[in-house]
């Protein structure tokens, strides 16, 4: 009876890249279903979060532009631990292309 011999894994080399949720965004359904798992979560700094991945997505500056904002001013409104004003949230939203819907529970 031989032994199989399997080669090391090259653990040196092996990097691990962190997650980054905007390389996954590349379509409206994905974006879609992103946003409204996140909305489901009802945490307010989590959709701040997904907005930010979304924006990334599509393009930060493009995105700032569409919602009549600053490039910087979309990026601190997007922040961890922001408090930004329910408007520029909806601006935001409308500029990616999503809307904030309510249904009953």
């Amino acid at each position: 009876m031989t032994k199989a011999t399997t080669a090391p894994i090259a653990k040196a080399n092996a990097k691990l890249l962190p997650f980054d949720a905007s390389r996954y965004l590349t379509d409206d359904a994905a974006v879609a279903e992103y946003v409204t798992a996140v909305l489901e979560t009802e945490d307010p700094d989590l959709l701040l979060l997904a907005l930010g991945d979304v924006a990334r997505a599509r393009g930060m500056a493009q995105v700032a532009k569409d919602a009549g904002l600053g490039r910087e001013s979309l990026y601190k409104a997007l922040a961890p631990g922001a408090k930004p004003r329910f408007d520029t949230v909806l601006k935001v939203a409308k500029a990616l292309g999503v809307r904030l819907t309510a249904q009953t529970a």
